[in-house]
C-alpha cells in the first residue's frame, strides 16, 4: 500500500489535509521524522504560517527532500508549501527557499484587502493530471498574502486574478504545488487531492 506522507514542520491545516486524503482511501501519516520521510511514496507540504520559521523548521529535512524529488515520487506543497519550493521569499525579509523551482515568492499588492481569502477561480493555461476533472473557471478557497513569481512560464498551469494575475497552480515534472487550500476547497480541490493520490498508484 502507498504511503502518503505529510510533513510535520510546525504549521497548520495537518488534521485537515490528513482527512481529506482519507477520505480518498489513502494510506497517509502525519511526521517529522527523517526515516519516515524517507520512506513516503509520496510527500506533502501543508502550510499555514510564515516562511522563515517554516523554513527553518526544514533546514535538517532539506537534503532528504531533495533526494525524495530527485527519485521521482511526486511531491505537492499546499499554500506556503508552494512558496517554500521557490528561490527565495521576501515575507518579512528575503529568505531562501528549497530551490525546486526556480522564482520568488512576493507580496500582493496594497490595492487589494490583505490576506486574501475566500473562494476564487482559476484559469487553466496548460493541461496537466493533477486537472483531470477540474474544469477552467473553478472555485477554490484561498487564504494567503504572498504569491509565487516562477521565473519559467512554463510551470504555470493556472492563474487567479487578485489585484495581480498571479500562479495558483504550478508544476515542474513530480513537483506540484497549489496556493489555494485543496482540503477546503469542496469538490474541486478533493478531485485534485485524488488525482495527486493517483500519481502514486500508476
Amino acid at each position: 500500500m502507498s504511503k502518503i506522507v505529510i510533513l510535520n514542520y510546525g504549521v497548520g491545516n495537518l488534521k485537515s489535509v490528513s482527512k481529506a486524503l482519507e477520505n480518498l482511501k489513502a494510506t497517509v501519516k502525519i511526521t517529522s521524522k527523517e526515516e519516515e520521510v524517507k520512506k513516503a511514496d509520496a510527500l506533502i507540504l501543508p502550510g499555514v504560517g510564515a516562511f522563515k520559521k517554516a523554513r527553518e523548521k526544514l533546514e535538517g529535512l532539506e537534503e532528504t527532500i531533495k533526494k525524495l524529488v530527485n527519485s521521482g515520487k511526486p511531491i505537492l506543497g499546499i499554500c506556503l508549501g508552494l512558496q517554500l519550493f521557490f528561490t527565495k521569499s521576501f515575507e518579512g525579509g528575503v529568505f531562501p527557499g528549497l530551490n525546486l523551482i526556480k522564482g520568488n515568492v512576493i507580496k500582493l499588492p496594497e490595492v487589494v484587502k490583505l490576506p486574501h481569502i475566500g473562494w476564487n477561480s482559476i484559469k487553466i493555461v496548460k493541461e496537466n493530471e493533477i486537472l483531470n476533472g477540474v474544469e477552467d473557471g473553478s472555485f477554490l478557497y484561498f487564504v494567503h498574502s504572498y504569491v509565487v513569481k516562477p521565473e519559467e512560464p512554463e510551470v504555470v498551469l493556472s492563474t487567479t486574478d487578485y489585484g495581480i494575475t498571479f500562479p495558483s497552480i504550478v508544476a515542474k515534472n513530480n513537483i506540484y504545488g497549489v496556493q489555494f487550500h485543496p482540503e477546503k476547497s469542496s469538490k474541486n480541490g478533493l478531485k485534485i487531492l485524488e488525482n495527486f493520490v493517483n500519481l502514486i498508484k500508476r
